[in-house]
This record gives structure tokens, sequence and C-alpha cells, in this order.
């Protein structure tokens, strides 16, 4: 794993927490992105080498919609960057690690994502990404 990549924050409305985030991190959302496959909708901030990935629900049944029913608004996962996904996600399951896909899917900002069951990482979801080239 080369880095954070992102932070991801499920929020209930884009609306609100965007222009919430442009005064707390004194920057502009530099991008906004439907991932209709997730069911999410996604607001990217940067600052210096950190960035915070927004997560607002677009469907009732999405990952990020159950999150929120159950937990409220907050941190959702911190997301890795890797140069490898295919050989990371094959390091991961061999380390013991229950991957929540067989193969990594399409994620938002131009990435290929694979999530870990958080239940083997203390609670915490993780997310590997690779940019798409």
């Amino acid at each position: 794993m080369l880095r954070v990549e992102h932070i991801g924050i499920a929020v209930n409305s884009l609306s609100v927490s965007v222009p919430l985030f442009e005064k707390l991190l004194n920057t502009p959302c530099y991008k906004q992105e439907e991932v209709s496959s997730e069911q999410v909708q996604t607001a990217f901030f940067q600052q210096g080498e950190t960035k915070i990935e927004l997560l607002e629900a677009t469907g009732p049944d999405s990952a990020i919609a159950k999150f929120l029913d159950k937990k409220g608004e907050g941190m959702h996962h911190i997301a890795f960057e890797v140069t490898d996904i295919y050989a990371e996600m094959k390091r991961l399951q061999e380390e013991g690690f229950v991957l929540l896909q067989e193969t990594p899917k399409k994620g938002a900002d131009n990435k290929l994502i694979c999530f870990l069951h958080p239940k083997h990482s203390n609670g915490v979801l993780i997310e590997i990404c690779q940019e798409i080239k």
C-alpha cells in the first residue's frame, strides 16, 4: 500500500455538506460524480496531500443509505492507493482478510476499487484503489 488515498465520509446531503466542507477545509470541491452502480453521489476535496470523499446515497438500498440508517453521518472508510490491485487483493486474501468483491470494480475518481470486510480490520472499512490507466 502506497499511501492513504482518501477518507470517505457518509453524509445525508451533499447540498448541505459540500458548503460546510468548503468552509472547513478552505478549499472548493474539485469534483462531483455519481457512481450509479453503487447508488452514490460523491464530492471530492483536496487539501495538501489529503483527500476527502463525501458520499450521499442515491437509493434506499445503497450501502451508504444502510450505513446512514445504522450509524448516522460520519467516517465511512479509509482508502489506500495500491500499484497493482489484483496482486494486493491476492496478498490480502493470503493474509486472511475477507474481500467484499472477488474482482475489482470501477469506483469514483477514475479508480478500480475493492473493499475489505471490516470484521477483519478492527471494525474499519478499508478500500484499496488503483488509478485506471
